[in-house]
């Protein structure tokens, strides 16, 4: 293994922090840490959705869907994702609730990777920001 690189499975490795993979919360010194930007690998059962809607967000995100049928609720209206590839962006201060209209899997990126943002709170566990 070369120094600075880092080799995993998303769907091992996202288990051990609530889906995220890289982030200002991983440990200074390994590759995944980054004061940029967030990546989560979401895996979400069928009828699962955000606890409480966002407020106050400060961050840009982009939500791309691996799998299933996921469905993102913002304050001017829901959008649906349903093909592999699909993918919304939206930028700080629009607050959302999402759903997993089908069994799903989701990559969010998210930046800046802003600290007080945790990745042990419930209402973090969220896929777009």
């Amino acid at each position: 293994m070369v120094d600075n690189v880092y080799v995993g499975k998303a769907a091992v490795d996202a288990a051990a922090d609530r889906g995220w993979l890289l982030g200002h919360f991983k440990p200074p010194g390994d590759p995944r840490h980054s004061d940029d930007v967030e990546i989560k690998w979401g895996v979400h059962p069928r009828g699962e959705r955000r606890a409480r809607w966002t407020e106050g967000e400060k961050r840009t995100a982009l939500l791309v869907l691996i799998s299933g049928r996921f469905r993102l609720e913002f304050p001017g209206g829901d959008v649906v994702l349903s093909e592999q590839g699909d993918y919304v962006v939206w930028g700080p201060g629009v607050d959302h609730s999402w759903e997993a209209e089908e069994d799903s899997i989701v990559m969010t990126v998210r930046w800046p990777s802003i600290p007080g943002y945790r990745v042990d709170d419930p209402d973090e566990s969220d896929d777009g920001s």
